[in-house]
């Protein structure tokens, strides 16, 4: 456990200067400071749902047309949504720094904003909502298509007054192997669900090396991620944390700068 929190961004920057390995591992706080949706606590629904009832398996199972009309809403957003000046600070500090240091974006946000800001190496812990996966052959492909079925066509307002969803599942996204055409479900990782092995192992293996780690914006209640940070600060590894607000990781970390990432961000990025 750290010892002693500061908010001492001269030395902090030191550190960051000296360090030849870093992770940056963010969360929805970074993207929320796009217009993106947290889904969290109070503003945690869309329509009469608890956005998180509907990011399961059994969900899907159940209503498929409902969960794609959730995630059409969510694809619409994200695509409005830009990068802000926490995003594109990680970018142009890895731009500059990548060919001397090794830089690691680890993401819990699936947005894609990290990707459009310009950070190369990426690492999303749970998934993209512009990625499709096939139920059926696994393929999974990128997929930009607004909408991305002609029945999700102005479907998906976070209207309360809305009940259920009248699509057919026939005309949902499909895959377009002639041999399979099965049915396409967002690749995101829903809860009740592993990461993917390969991903999982290329977060790990960037935290077991990391000699500096900024968490950025994350709640750190979301696990496995949430024990990366802490499991990086008691091998010795420099966390700092940039969050709006305290989490219950903070007293394990030793530093932590409060207020918009960003704000802080591009102030501790900058040399």
């Amino acid at each position: 456990m750290a010892t002693r929190l500061s908010s001492d961004m001269t030395k902090f920057k030191e550190t960051l200067k000296s360090s030849k390995e870093i992770v940056i591992l963010s969360g929805a706080g970074i993207s929320a400071e796009s217009g993106i949706p947290t889904f969290r606590g109070a503003g945690g629904y869309w329509r009469k749902y608890q956005a998180s009832s509907l990011a399961t398996p059994e969900a899907f199972r159940n209503n498929p047309s409902l969960v794609w009309e959730f995630y059409h809403y969510k694809r619409e957003v994200a695509a409005k949504a830009q990068p802000n000046p926490g995003h594109k600070a990680i970018a142009d500090y890895e731009s500059k720094y990548g060919s001397t240091k090794k830089i690691t974006v680890i993401t819990q946000n699936v947005d894609g904003l990290h990707a459009r800001a310009g950070t190369k190496n990426l690492v999303e812990l749970h998934g993209n909502l512009y990625k499709t996966r096939c139920t059926k052959c696994k393929e999974v492909l990128v997929n930009n298509d607004s909408p991305i079925c002609e029945a999700l066509a102005d479907r998906g307002a976070p209207d309360a007054n809305i009940i259920g969803s009248n699509i057919p599942v026939r005309s949902l996204p499909h895959c377009k192997k002639p041999s399979c055409g099965g049915l396409l479900r967002p690749h995101i990782v829903w809860f009740g669900e592993s990461l993917e092995s390969a991903v999982l192992e290329k977060a790990e293996s960037a935290m077991a090396t990391c000699d500096v780690c900024l968490v950025v914006g994350t709640s750190s209640v979301v696990y496995p991620a949430a024990m990366f940070a802490p499991q990086a600060a008691a091998r010795g590894a420099t966390v700092a944390e940039f969050n709006i607000e305290p989490t219950p990781a903070t007293p394990d970390f030793h530093y932590y700068f409060e207020g918009p990432c960003g704000t802080t961000l591009p102030e501790a990025l900058s040399h």
